[in-house]
């Protein structure tokens, strides 16, 4: 990272930019060209690395593209604020960010689903939800297992 004095390194607060974020976008590797995807998503932890979970259907563009190739790339952001006044280059952005790649696994078991999807409406509402079986019927659940990424934040102008 070129900026270290912005990098995020506490797990504490990367959670806190991953509590605060709601979508996320994957890209997938397509013959031509990545295939960049907004998606809302929940999380755990493994380790030192979150795994995040997103839904779909159970069809289509993005679960093919998986089915060729598992590695994808994340971005998220947020704390989003335009700062300064004046002339034009004096403005600047602040923000917060987490950046990534990893391998996307399909959920097998109604299980997995149930948990993936139960993280995801933890994320995106705040609650808990207890996912039942019949939930899980007629929606693809997979998982990103984070191999490597950075987080980043300008806080102060």
């Amino acid at each position: 990272m070129r900026r270290k004095d912005r990098e995020v390194t506490c797990r504490a607060d990367i959670e806190a930019i991953l509590q605060q974020c709601r979508v996320a976008r994957i890209a997938f590797q397509d013959e031509e060209a990545p295939y960049i995807v907004p998606m809302n998503f929940g999380y755990d932890w493994q380790g030192e690395f979150p795994i995040l979970y997103f839904h779909c259907a159970t069809e289509g563009k993005k679960l093919d593209l998986l089915k060729n190739s598992p590695k994808v790339g994340v971005e998220m952001d947020c704390g989003h604020q335009l700062v300064g006044e004046g002339k034009a280059c004096s403005y600047g952005f602040l923000f917060q960010s987490i950046t990534g790649w990893g391998v996307a696994e399909l959920a097998e078991t109604v299980e997995e689903k149930q948990h993936g999807l139960e993280r995801l409406m933890l994320q995106q509402t705040g609650k808990e939800f207890s996912i039942t079986p019949e939930d899980t019927i007629g929606v693809t659940v997979f998982c990103v297992r984070l191999c490597a990424f950075s987080a980043k934040a300008r806080k102060s102008f």
